[in-house]
């Protein structure tokens, strides 16, 4: 596998883009989401592209602009059509055997995806699509919050602090509380990638990882019975313990 790195333009700003080389003719474009690097959280990112780039998929990832060592104005997820795009054509012109591209995005990175209606992609691999709008303090949906609870209650450890007074009552009851309300109606980014989406007419995977609360408010406003949905009910944000489960779901993808 070789690892170099390369440059492209964005409407006048200089990009930075690393690209890890593969034989295969499909390969993956990595969006990252909020302000993260194209390495990826704990480095996350570029180990997934070491992995696929030896199962012989080629693999781009890239800093947008006002990130990372790009140069430009950083306009957040909202403004990165133009950056996916770009990436997007130096991905084919720096690897030219690249007849077939999936773009992987996870929280706002899929959402960017979403919104920009996968901008020319061939196939989205959407993980925790980020939804959340207003306090993201107060998002968490009743349904996570009986599902943990439901969860607790098998764990004698967890009635044993209860009783034994070293868990605050006033803050369970209002967590309780908050169990019992109806799920809220999908915020307006939700209906926003929801119809973004829509416009796509490539193939579809949503990833969700249980133990994130950004997937559960993202699934809480979405089709339960949406076959693209697959779940790791163990995994975190970033998919840190489930590495092994992201990697083969790419794979699956790509090989499709």
């Amino acid at each position: 596998m070789t690892r170099r790195h390369v440059t492209f333009d964005c409407e006048g700003s200089l990009c930075i883009g690393t690209l890890d080389e593969a034989s295969g003719e499909t390969g993956l474009l990595i969006v990252s989401g909020g302000n993260e690097l194209r390495s990826g959280a704990w480095n996350g990112q570029a180990l997934l592209a070491a992995r696929l780039a030896a199962a012989g998929f080629p693999v781009f990832r890239f800093d947008r602009r006002g990130v990372g060592d790009s140069e430009g104005a950083n306009g957040g997820f909202r403004s990165s059509a133009a950056d996916i795009a770009a990436a997007l054509s130096a991905f084919h012109s720096k690897a030219p055997r690249v007849t077939r591209v999936i773009a992987f995005g996870n929280c706002d990175g899929a959402s960017a995806l979403m919104l920009s209606q996968g901008k020319g992609c061939d196939g989205l691999i959407l993980s925790n699509p980020w939804t959340i709008e207003g306090d993201a303090e107060d998002a968490t949906p009743p349904a996570a919050v009986r599902a943990h609870y439901a969860q607790r209650l098998k764990d004698p450890r967890a009635l044993v602090r209860v009783l034994t007074g070293k868990v605050s009552l006033s803050g369970l009851f209002a967590s309780l509380r908050s169990a019992l309300k109806p799920a809220p109606p999908p915020s307006s980014l939700a209906q926003e990638v929801a119809a973004g989406l829509a416009r796509f007419k490539g193939p579809v995977t949503i990833l969700l990882a249980g133990r994130d609360r950004t997937a559960q408010v993202f699934e809480a406003g979405w089709n339960k019975a949406d076959p693209r949905v697959q779940r790791c009910p163990g995994a975190t944000h970033s998919y840190v313990e489930s590495q092994d489960w992201l990697s083969d779901q790419i794979v699956g993808v790509l090989k499709g």
